[in-house]
């Protein structure tokens, strides 16, 4: 799994990763907002962002078999944030942070169908050729 649509996916992880560590970097080191932020998010989004920028879109660049699981927790884990935002912190979320985590999301969803895309056109060419040597003999 190494074609030019990993290599898509591996650049799209760095970009988003790199915008979660600039936007949670920012509170986390004392940049007030002008509306009321959940202490866990800049910390989870940073985290999260680090991860994805230093070794999540290197595995998918590299195309480890790891790469696929990964990206699925990074999505599983915005989408399970999201929805803790949409119920228990209803009243109080920022839709800036609603807007952001649907771009990562969404983002993370183009990630994952962009790997799974190039997982099965490299099955297909692999059974192709498979078929091939097959009917060469």
């Amino acid at each position: 799994m190494n074609g030019k649509l990993t290599k898509i996916a591996a650049v799209l992880a760095f970009i988003i990763g790199a915008m979660a560590i600039f936007a949670g970097g920012q509170v986390v080191l004392g940049k007030v907002m002008d509306y009321y932020v959940i202490d866990w998010l800049p910390i989870y989004n940073l985290i999260v962002g680090l991860i994805s920028t230093f070794f999540i879109a290197i595995i998918i660049w590299r195309g480890s078999k790891m790469a696929l699981p990964a990206t699925a927790v990074v999505l599983v884990s915005h989408a399970t944030v999201m929805l803790i935002l949409q119920t228990a912190y209803r009243d109080v979320v920022a839709s800036d942070s609603i807007r952001a985590m649907t771009i990562r999301i969404t983002a993370w969803l183009i990630i994952l169908a962009l790997m799974i895309s190039q997982a099965r056109k490299d099955k297909r060419i692999s059974n192709y050729g498979e078929l091939n040597y097959e009917h060469s003999k």
